[in-house]
């Protein structure tokens, strides 16, 4: 019988360019590659250094070749921040890479360093983008991203609850993504979410502001205790009320539309739009009045202006689930 004999692994890239803020993505963007680097060479030495700590002689150190072959993978981090001779010398290894290292360069983007990073592309920089993900819609297509690499299926509804239930954390997203595809087999619903992470999701800030402006004073109130003692910060949770009133307002303002063609308009996610449409019927425009009122006033309280933060928050609960009943 013939032997067959499986196939070389491939060498990775010499020079990799990895733009962007987002710690998480980045930190896999290095792993990745040294994972690659690890297939030719399991020994393969990583050294990461800061350009801020860097001399052109210390680059020179880490960039050349070994005596006895050994494969290297160097991560040059904030190289946003390199002076020009730093810059220069990178500039000028790259155009003659050495053979067995792997050089990774981690730049936060924008104008600052720009050049470095536009000759690194110039050079044929293996490019991966890592910009930070600041909007709501783009932290629902990451977990809906970590669902699909983990092989599983996620629903809209279970989406909108992990984000509800975690809040805008990235890593603490992909954590908890990965237990519920463990968890549930592979098909996450929202009763997943709410089974498996009910206890978060009942002391986040945003479930406090639902109570509150849903009217239910006492859920509200119930809900801002257990936050507080489980070291949910006060000025997360007045954001949040004051994110709630404000969501009430601009999806009044705008009607009973059909919520897909009104998120690029108002700026959130379709789901967010629904929900708020089915609440603001019960405000009037003088009750969001003094829930915007309640919710600036919270805002300030717990930025510095309150002794007490959690009573100021407790009082604003009151006031805004107040407002929805006594203006109905």
């Amino acid at each position: 019988m013939a032997s067959v004999t499986p196939p070389a692994a491939s060498a990775p890239a010499p020079l990799h360019l990895v733009v962007g803020e987002e710690e998480l993505l980045v930190e896999r963007a290095v792993r990745a590659v040294v994972a690659v680097a690890q297939t030719t060479d399991p020994q393969v030495e990583v050294r990461r250094l800061r350009s801020a700590d860097l001399s052109p002689g210390q680059l020179s150190e880490h960039l050349s070749p070994s005596l006895f072959a050994e494969g290297r993978v160097v991560v040059i981090a904030g190289a946003h921040e390199a002076g020009k001779e730093l810059a220069a010398a990178i500039t000028r290894y790259v155009a003659e890479p050495a053979e067995g290292i792997v050089l990774v360069v981690l730049h936060a983007g924008g104008a600052r360093g720009k050049s470095l990073a536009d000759d690194l592309r110039k050079a044929g920089a293996a490019l991966t983008r890592c910009e930070r993900i600041t909007r709501q819609e783009e932290r629902a297509d990451f977990v809906r991203g970590e669902v699909r690499r983990l092989g599983g299926k996620i629903t809209n509804g279970a989406v909108a609850a992990v984000l509800e239930a975690v809040g805008s954390d990235l890593r603490e997203l992909a954590a908890v993504t990965a237990q519920l595809v463990a968890d549930t087999g592979g098909v996450v619903d929202e009763q997943a979410v709410r089974r498996y992470h009910r206890g978060r999701a009942e002391v986040s800030g945003f479930a406090v502001a639902d109570k509150a402006v849903a009217g239910d004073q006492a859920g509200a109130l119930e809900a801002l205790r257990w936050a507080l003692v489980l070291g949910v910060a006060p000025v997360l949770v007045a954001d949040a009320l004051a994110d709630a009133v404000r969501t009430l307002a601009k999806v009044g303002a705008a009607g009973r539309g059909d919520p897909n063609r009104l998120a690029g308009a108002l700026g959130m996610p379709p789901w967010k739009i629904r929900k708020a449409q089915g609440q603001v019927r019960a405000w009037r425009p003088e009750a969001l009045a003094a829930a915007f009122a309640a919710a600036a006033a919270v805002n300030a309280d717990v930025k510095g202006a309150a002794v007490d933060p959690g009573y100021a928050l407790e009082r604003a609960v009151r006031r805004i689930a107040e407002a929805r009943a006594l203006h109905r």
